[in-house]
């Protein structure tokens, strides 16, 4: 048995390989030579983002401009309604399966006393050197179902009028989500105002990717904050226009966006 598990285990943990293995195929075919590059992700895309940002410059020259965007990767480390870290346990059994510990930033793991949680963005953001743009909904879909409300905290499907329309939720159930939204900035205190070149856009549309679909990346009716679209955001940064760091207000207050909660 343990010889099987050992060989399941093996075809499991070849992450890295395959990112190394794409990496070295694309060096000679243009990315060694480039002069602008942007690693970018979406979902666990984007985790994997914060996660390989640095790696990601350290393959190119000096002289290239490397920058990262993560968009809704920024899962973040939270109790959810029955106090349990669901997505905490869930990560760290996930690193022990892909025997992926070593892949972590080494400043972060060194700096913790429990270096698993340096899988977490808000405590491997801190250690990326790499400008980076962290484009993430506060009341993102995903963290909503899976990390504030997984299944397992929600038997009796109180939360599932809520879960499938943020305009059935109780009152009682906008506090908690909003407290949701208030721990995630909390987290990205430091990086709003001493990141000088970082960029975020932060709304209160509840989604999950905004940057994969024209109707919310660039559209007439894309999501806005302070009349400004997320690729008008992005763009700002990207280019050095101008600071970008974006934050909503809290929800319902804003009325361009979308909620595709499905």
């Amino acid at each position: 048995m343990e010889h099987h598990f050992q060989e399941i285990r093996s075809l499991i943990t070849g992450g890295q390989r395959i990112w190394q293995a794409i990496i070295h195929d694309l060096l000679p075919k243009g990315l060694g030579q480039s002069r602008k590059a942007l690693l970018s992700g979406c979902s666990a895309g984007g985790l994997s983002t914060f996660l390989h940002c640095d790696n990601f410059t350290s393959y190119l020259p000096k002289t290239t401009s490397v920058k990262c965007l993560s968009d809704a990767g920024y899962f973040l480390d939270e109790r959810d309604i029955s106090l349990n870290y669901t997505m905490r346990s869930f990560y760290q059994n996930m690193l022990f399966l892909h025997a992926a510990g070593h892949t972590l930033n080494k400043n972060c793991t060194d700096s913790l006393t429990h270096p698993e949680l340096c899988i977490f963005p808000q405590y491997a953001l801190p250690y990326i050197q790499t400008p980076f743009f962290i484009l993430n909904s506060a009341y993102d879909v995903y963290q909503f179902h899976h990390i504030l409300v997984p299944p397992s905290a929600d038997f009796g499907g109180h939360w599932k009028a809520c879960k499938l329309n943020p305009a059935a939720c109780s009152q009682l159930q906008l506090r908690t989500l909003h407290g949701f939204r208030r721990d995630m900035l909390a987290s990205l205190t430091v990086f709003y105002y001493h990141s000088r070149r970082g960029g975020m856009y932060i709304n209160s549309c509840f989604a999950h990717c905004q940057s994969e679909t024209q109707d919310t990346w660039f559209a007439v009716d894309s999501p806005r904050i302070k009349n400004k679209t997320i690729a008008e955001a992005v763009g700002d940064w990207y280019f050095s226009r101008r600071g970008s760091k974006l934050v909503d207000c809290a929800y319902p207050c804003d009325s361009t966006c979308h909620n595709t909660i499905g």
